[in-house]
C-alpha cells in the first residue's frame, strides 16, 4: 500500500508554513500594507523533490539460493534549512549556527516490506574569537521501517533439503537492507581549536552510534533460519591534537585519541554464541592538513591504533595493534572542474554482532560543469569487510569473512533555471569474497553479487 498522496500532502503543508512564516517576518520590515514573498535570509535551504529509481537487486544476493528481487522505488523528499546568525544582530562571533530537516518517504512498489521513511536532523556551530575557534557538527537519523529484518532463506527445511546458504552473502548486501530498517543513528564532530602564531592545540571529540530497532530471533531453529539479527554498537573518542604550521597554509599535525567501541552481546536464547568485540583503544596520528598548493588541498593523519579487548572477545590476544588512516585530498583543477580521493581504514565492530572487523573505504569522485545548466557526476569506490583478525570460527565461522564491494556512479544534472532542475544516476556494485580456500559448508560462492539502480529525479528549490 503506498501513502504517497498523504506524503506530498504534509510535505507541502510543511513548505507552505515555513514560506508563510518568512513572507511575514519580511513583512514586518516592507512598506506597510506590502508583503514580501521572497524567501528570508535565515531560510537557508527549501526544495522539494522526486525521484524515481529501479532496483534490480533488492536484497543484494547471488541469485544461487534466493532470487534477486527487482523494484521500482519512490522518493519523495524535502529540505528545510535555517539560519539563526541572521536573527543574532550585528555581531562576527558566531559565524554558523544553523538546523536542517531531510525527511525522504520511500516506497519498494514491488517489496512493500521495504518501504521506509527517514527524518534526517543536522546541526551545525561555528564560532571564533580572537585565537580561539569552536565548531561542532551532528547529523541525527531516524529510520521508521520495517521492523522484521531480512530472512536470507530459501526455506525453512532441515538436513539435505534444507537451503538457508544465503545467510553466507556478502557483507556490503546485507548493510544496504539494514540502512532501511527501523533505527536510529547519531554522528558527531566537536574541535575547540586555541591558535598561537605558528602553532595551534586543538581538543577534538566524536560518535558514531547505531541503535538498531529490529526483533531478534534465534535463528537456529524455524521458521527463523536465515533471519538476520542487528545489535547495536557505538564508537567514541576524544583527544588533542598539537599543530605546527610549516607553510602559511599548511599545518604538520601530532595527535592521539582516547576511545571506546561497544557491541551489544545477545542473549543466550538469541544466540550460543557469547563473543563480543566491546573494547578500549589509543592513537597517536601524525597529520597534514590545509593547502599544498592553491588548488589542491589536503587533510590526513595516520598512526598505530592500540587495542584493549575483553574476554568476551573472539581474539587470540587481548591486545592488539593495526594500522589507522584517515584523508581526503581534494583538487580544484579549475571554477567547473574538481577531483577528490578520500581513504580510511579502521576497526570496528559489527552490526551482526559477536567479531570486530578492518573497514577500508578507498572513493574517487569528479565534477565538471560541462556547461552552466548542465553537471557531471563520477565515482568510484573500492570497500573492504575484513573480518580474520578474531579467532570465531565455530558455526558461520564469523571471522572467515574478507568481502569486497567495487562500486561506480555517474550522474547528470540538469538545471533549467536557479529554482528547477532534473538528474539522471547510476551505480553500479559488484561484490565478492577476498578469502581463499575457504571450505565448501561456508559457501563462498554466495558472497558474490551484482546490484544496479538506475535513477531519475527533479527538485524544485523555493
Amino acid at each position: 500500500m503506498t501513502h504517497t498522496p498523504r506524503i506530498l500532502s504534509g510535505l507541502a503543508a510543511s513548505l507552505a508554513l515555513v514560506l508563510l512564516s518568512g513572507a511575514r517576518l519580511a513583512a514586518d520590515t516592507a512598506s506597510p500594507g506590502v508583503i514580501d514573498w521572497s524567501k528570508p535570509n535565515w531560510l537557508t535551504d527549501a526544495s522539494l523533490s522526486i525521484k524515481e529509481s529501479n532496483d534490480d537487486n533488492v536484497l543484494g544476493v547471488s541469485g544461487l539460493g534466493l532470487t534477486a528481487v527487482s523494484s521500482k522505488v519512490t522518493d519523495v523528499g524535502l529540505k528545510l534549512g535555517v539560519s539563526f546568525v541572521p536573527l543574532l544582530g550585528d555581531q562576527k562571533t558566531i559565524q554558523v549556527l544553523s538546523l536542517t530537516y531531510t525527511p525522504d518517504f520511500v516506497t519498494y512498489q514491488q517489496d512493500s516490506q521495504e518501504n521506509y521513511n527517514a527524518h534526517r536532523l543536522g546541526a551545525a556551530v561555528k564560532a571564533k574569537s580572537d585565537n580561539v575557534s569552536f565548531s561542532f557538527d551532528d547529523a541525527f537519523l531516524d529510520v521508521d521501517g520495517n521492523k522484521n529484518a531480512p530472512t536470507y532463506a530459501l526455506n525453512q527445511l532441515a538436513g539435505a533439503a534444507g537451503n538457508q546458504d544465503d545467510k553466507y552473502r556478502n557483507n556490503y548486501a546485507h548493510a544496504v537492507a539494514r540502512e532501511r530498517r527501523a533505527q536510529t543513528q547519531d554522528r558527531y564532530n566537536l574541535a575547540l581549536q586555541l591558535d598561537e602564531g605558528s602553532y595551534f592545540v586543538r581538543g577534538v571529540s566524536s560518535l558514531v552510534d547505531y541503535n538498531l530497532d529490529t526483533y531478534l530471533h534465534n535463528t537456529g531453529a524455524a521458521p527463523y533460519k536465515g533471519y538476520q539479527d542487528y545489535i547495536d554498537r557505538y564508537d567514541v573518542n576524544g583527544g588533542l591534537d598539537l599543530g605546527y604550521k610549516i607553510l602559511p597554509d599548511l599545518a604538520l599535525t601530532f595527535g592521539y585519541r582516547y576511545g571506546h567501541q561497544y557491541q551489544e552481546q545477545f542473549a543466550v536464547a538469541i544466540n550460543s554464541d557469547q563473543h563480543d568485540a566491546t573494547n578500549d583503544y589509543q592513537r597517536v596520528l601524525l597529520g597534514l592538513e590545509g593547502k599544498l598548493a592553491s588548488w589542491l588541498t589536503i587533510k590526513a593523519a595516520a598512526g598505530p591504533d592500540i587495542r584493549s579487548y575483553g574476554s568476551a572477545a573472539p581474539m587470540v590476544h587481548d591486545d592488539t595493534t593495526r594500522y589507522y588512516a584517515d584523508g581526503v585530498l581534494t583538487a580544484t583543477i579549475d571554477p567547473n572542474q574538481s577531483v577528490s580521493l578520500s581513504y580510511k581504514k579502521w576497526i570496528f565492530v559489527s552490526s551482526t554482532g559477536l567479531v570486530p572487523y578492518i573497514d577500508t573505504t578507498l572513493a574517487l569522485t569528479y565534477h565538471l560543469n560541462v556547461t552552466k545548466e548542465l553537471g557531471l557526476d563520477v565515482g568510484g569506490k573500492l570497500l573492504e569487510a575484513n573480518y580474520t583478525m578474531g579467532d570465531d570460527v565455530a558455526g558461520s565461522a564469523p571471522d572467515r569473512r574478507d568481502d569486497v564491494d567495487y562500486g561506480s556512479t555517474v550522474g547528470l544534472t540538469y538545471a533549467f533555471t536557479k529554482q528547477f532542475s532534473i538528474s539522471a544516476n547510476y551505480q553500479h556494485d559488484t561484490g565478492k569474497n577476498n578469502l581463499d580456500g575457504l571450505a565448501a559448508n561456508l559457501f563462498p560462492a554466495y558472497r558474490y553479487f551484482q546490484h544496479e539502480i538506475i535513477s531519475v529525479g527533479a527538485q524544485f528549490k523555493f
